[in-house]
Parts: C-alpha cells; structure tokens; sequence
C-alpha cells in the first residue's frame, strides 16, 4: 500500500507522537498486513466501524476514497450502507450516502477503473494466482478461432504469479495497456513499465508475471493467442522483496 503521511502532514508539529502511530503504526504495521487482510476489505471494515459510531466527518470520506481506490466498487458500497442502515442507524445511513456521492459522484456501479471497457467482477476463479485483488471482464470468445480477449484490472500492488503459456506450437498471449501503470516481467529479465497504448508480446512457454505498480490502478487487455496444445502453467509468487525492488 501506499505510505501514509496524514498524520504528519497534519498533526506533525501539534501532537507528533500521535501522528507517529496513525502513520508508522495503524497504517505502517496494521493496513500492511495483507497477507492477513486484503486493503479492500480492511475498508469495508472501517467504514463500517465508523458509520456505526457516527463519524461523519472529513475521517469518513477519506475512508470512502480509500475504500473506492482499494477495488470497492459503488454498487458494493450502496448495498453495504443500505445493509448497515438496520444496524447503525437511518440516519446514519442517509448521512453516508450524502457523503458518498462527492466520492463516487455518477461513475458506472460496475467500478471507476477498467478505461473504456470497465472494470469488471472480482476476478475470484483466479483469486489464488494473484497476491491482491484483481477484476475480471470478458469482452470476446470464439471457439471457432480460439480466440479470447477480456479486460483484467489490478489494483495498486496486485500482480498474478510467475506463469507459463504452455504450447506444442503458435500460442502465448498478448497483453494492451488500457489504464493505469503497470509491471511486465520474464524471468531473468529487467522488468518493463507499462504505460496506456503498451502492447506486450508473449511469447509461448515463456516463464512471467504482470501487474499494476503499488501506487496506480492497472487495466490491459489479455488476448489469447490460438495455438496447438496449449496450456497454463501457475508458478510461485511475486515475492514482496523483488516486487519492492521495481
């Protein structure tokens, strides 16, 4: 995640001590922990805690930007809030709901990233080759060609395993950079930035991984390329050592 600074930027010199713990310990030591607790659902949690409580104030709306910037989509935060609203309270929830449109504002309730094509569902079949969350939408399949395309979302830090492109023959993949910044990678070689209009060509059997940079959202396009006897091959993780070294 990304390193907080609000309450040094804040309360630096009033209460440094204190400013110390928000930022070193609760989000340094506690939202760290993702092996733990995924950051989306760590702001799931949060919002929850402080609509229970009745905060409403600015605490609550940077929490809703974070929830919205850590793959919460609007719709999933509408039917949080309207869930909540029987347990904390209605007006509590009306007082959210207020706050919420200044962060969602009139985006898709499918989620603000993705570019032109969208962000997608949880990509949760894939769940376990990936270290964060990614997003998942299918644009094209044809079985005649063998052909498939569809738009993948990371979100800041998430990247899939090490994998392999299996085929006797033609096959691998094609990656085009939509949104965001990300990473590409084949072993043993430097890692490439990827930037929007970036087209990566990967060749079959081929040892990599990809993903988006720990401070941006990341879409590409994912095209399978048709060959004989393909297959996927998952490998180890990204390490957090080499992935920090990037």
């Amino acid at each position: 995640m990304v390193k907080q600074t609000a309450g040094r930027d804040r309360l630096g010199n009033l209460a440094p001590k204190f400013a110390e713990l928000n930022d070193d310990v609760l989000f340094g030591e506690v939202w760290s922990r993702e092996d733990k607790l995924s950051l989306r659902d760590r702001s799931m949690i949060t919002v929850t805690a402080l609509m229970a409580k009745g905060v409403f104030d600015s605490s609550l709306k940077s929490h809703l930007m974070n929830a919205k910037n850590n793959g919460v989509t609007k719709t999933e935060m509408v039917e949080m809030i309207t869930h909540l609203a029987f347990y904390c309270g209605w007006p509590n929830a009306w007082a959210v709901f207020n706050m919420l449109g200044d962060v969602y504002g009139d985006e898709e309730t499918t989620g603000g990233h993705g570019g032109m094509f969208g962000m997608g569902e949880p990509n949760t079949a894939y769940a376990q080759y990936f270290i964060g969350n990614s997003y998942l939408k299918p644009l094209a399949k044809s079985e005649e060609s063998k052909i498939s395309i569809a738009n993948v979302t990371f979100e800041p830090g998430c990247r899939n395993n090490w994998h392999i492109h299996h085929a006797k023959s033609g096959g691998g993949q094609m990656l085009i950079c939509v949104e965001g910044e990300g990473w590409y990678q084949e072993e043993g070689k430097p890692a490439q930035s990827l930037h929007p209009g970036d087209v990566v060509i990967i060749p079959a059997n081929v040892k990599h991984w990809h993903g988006a940079k720990k401070d941006s959202w990341f879409s590409h396009l994912a095209v399978e390329v048709p060959g004989e006897e393909t297959s996927n091959e998952w490998c180890e993780p990204v390490t957090n050592e080499e992935y920090e070294r990037l």
